[in-house]
């Protein structure tokens, strides 16, 4: 009789990008297995901390029993197998330490990026696994099942490297149930050894699934309509030759699939920025700093001239992309961080992501966090207390920029106008950043990134409309209104809607031209026109008598 086999993750939220992935491709690769096929039977399930459900039990204080429960609902298994990450720890431990209570004879394991970076913490599981877990796993599994442990652990039909197969080819996981979206992996490993990266300690090879195998999940994609993809690679652009040729598959067989990348500036010319407008895709690049004293302290580089020049072909050619920036990082200081802000901002990304640091244990950041004076949370998130340049008081504040910069720029969908405002302001794009976060305090108005983009648009409106009487330039106001409405219902249009109606002061072709760029010359010269138009689902518009 087959013994019963459960893997199972808690994810931080319900979408695509929380899709159970690695829990997936273990499960995956055990069912595929030439000898434990036809020793267990397998099952994958999952649990978002966004369910009804689970935010049910976190009210009423009975999270673990919620989990057990609804891991055992339909049978008791001889093994669980807990997929683990910063998000979920504390949670799963307590989970597995009832689930043994209930069923001593119950085999508890446990593996992820957060057991492989600190697998002494864990005390309520019978057997720790780190590391890529795929044949790890399926050679514990025999090992306990008392059947002999495969002389060649490297075959193809247990590393997932050199395997054609997968957790979509196979049915283990569908993207249909995540909203039409998907997480696709491509290659393992990382070329760079940023310190506070699990990668740090790892090997510098980068690791690649078979073209084979790439192509049959594109035409899975295509089959699911799945209208979104996350590519996980770290440096998708690593092998300029291998990321040309995925593009081409991706444009021919996926052609109306949204595809995301993380990529290094370093590797991008012409012909990489060229490629990427053949798919509807944006790219995100970690450049989490500009100081460079700052980056050497994490073994990163940074070349200002390079970067800007790169960043530059992928606005000519029209790329969608965006930043992150890390703040807290060993030897960096607030106005440090301000400093790559405003660098950042300049270059007009599409979005401008800010995080605290992380001092995560399995990196070499962690090791060395006592040497830089770091203090940080010993327990998930591991995020930055204060470092010996960055005070607690300048955290809290580089906190709440980064909420403001979030709400403002990013869900505010400014970038269209953004830097034109700051230009007839004379402000840097911090500053104007930095006055809106005062604004919001004062007049109660926390950023708040849920209540809608028409609603932010509002707070935006309001704000502006009182720093430009603030700095006597009122007679500016209905250029700038009408500039940020006509764009705002452009982007609307993206997002899906099937047309926006909006109120202008100025004739709408010129505004959607780059004449309009320039705010004060085009409040001057621009044709002025009270209007009420309707935009349409392919940019087009309609005026309102």
């Amino acid at each position: 009789m087959k013994k019963s086999v459960c893997f199972f993750t808690l994810l931080i939220e319900t979408s695509p990008q929380s899709l159970p992935l690695g829990a997936a491709c273990v499960a995956s690769a055990v069912k595929n297995h030439s000898v434990l096929k036809d020793l267990v039977d397998v099952k994958l399930k999952w649990i978002s901390k966004e369910d009804p459900q689970y935010i049910e039990a976190e009210k009423q204080n009975r999270v673990p029993q919620f989990l057990a429960d609804k891991i055992t609902e339909d049978k008791n298994y001889d093994f669980i197998c807990f997929s683990i990450y910063v998000w979920n720890h504390h949670e799963s431990e307590a989970a597995a330490a009832i689930l043994k209570t209930r069923n001593p004879d119950c085999q508890l394991l446990c593996g992820g990026p957060e057991v492989t970076a600190n697998p002494d913490s864990f005390k309520n599981f019978d057997h720790i696994i780190t590391g890529e877990g795929e044949d790890k796993n399926c050679q514990l599994l025999l090992k306990l099942l008392d059947h002999p442990a495969d002389s060649n652990p490297g075959a193809a039909n247990q590393c997932p490297i050199s395997c054609t197969t997968g957790p979509y080819l196979d049915g283990t996981i569908d993207p249909t149930d995540f909203e039409g979206g998907a997480l696709w992996e491509l290659s393992r490993g990382c070329p760079f050894k940023c310190t506070y990266c699990f990668e740090s300690k790892g090997s510098k090879k980068i690791k690649y699934f078979p073209m084979d195998k790439i192509r049959a999940e594109l035409e899975l994609f295509k089959k699911k309509k799945v209208r979104q993809v996350f590519v996980l690679d770290p440096t998708y652009n690593a092998d300029k030759k291998r990321a040309l040729e995925i593009l081409k598959l991706i444009a021919k067989t996926t052609p109306d699939t949204f595809y995301y990348f993380e990529a290094r500036a370093e590797f991008i010319d012409r012909e990489m920025a060229k490629a990427f407008t053949k798919i509807p895709c944006s790219l995100q690049f970690g450049l989490q700093s500009t100081n460079e004293e700052v980056l050497k302290n994490v073994n990163r580089s940074f070349n200002k001239q390079q970067f800007t020049r790169n960043i530059g072909f992928l606005n000519d050619e029209g790329v969608i992309f965006g930043f992150d920036l890390i703040y807290g990082l060993p030897g960096d200081n607030y106005q440090s961080f301000i400093n790559s802000v405003d660098f950042a901002l300049k270059l007009y990304p599409n979005n401008l992501e800010t995080f605290c640091l992380s001092v995560l244990p399995g990196t070499v950041l962690y090791d060395d966090a006592e040497k830089f004076g770091l203090e940080f949370m010993t327990e998930a998130p591991y995020t930055i207390l204060l470092t010996p340049q960055f005070p607690e008081q300048d955290i809290s504040k580089a906190r709440e920029f980064s909420n403001a910069c979030n709400f403002f720029y990013n869900d505010g969908r400014a970038v269209p106008w953004f830097m034109s405002v700051c230009h007839l302001l004379k402000m840097q794009p911090s500053q104007l950043i930095n006055e809106f976060s005062l604004w919001s305090k004062k007049n109660n108005k926390k950023p708040d990134c849920n209540i809608g983009f028409e609603k932010i648009q509002e707070t935006q409106f309001a704000f502006l409309q009182n720093l430009l009487a603030q700095r006597s330039l009122t007679q500016y106001w209905p250029a700038v209104q009408s500039i940020i409405a006509l764009n705002g219902a452009f982007s609307q249009i993206t997002d899906g809607a099937k047309s926006v109606t909006v109120n202008l002061s100025y004739d709408p072709e010129e505004l959607a031209s780059p004449m309009a760029l320039d705010i004060k010359q085009y409040a001057k010269f621009g044709t002025k026109r009270k209007c009420r138009i309707i935009v349409k689902n392919d940019m087009s518009f309609d005026y309102i008598k």
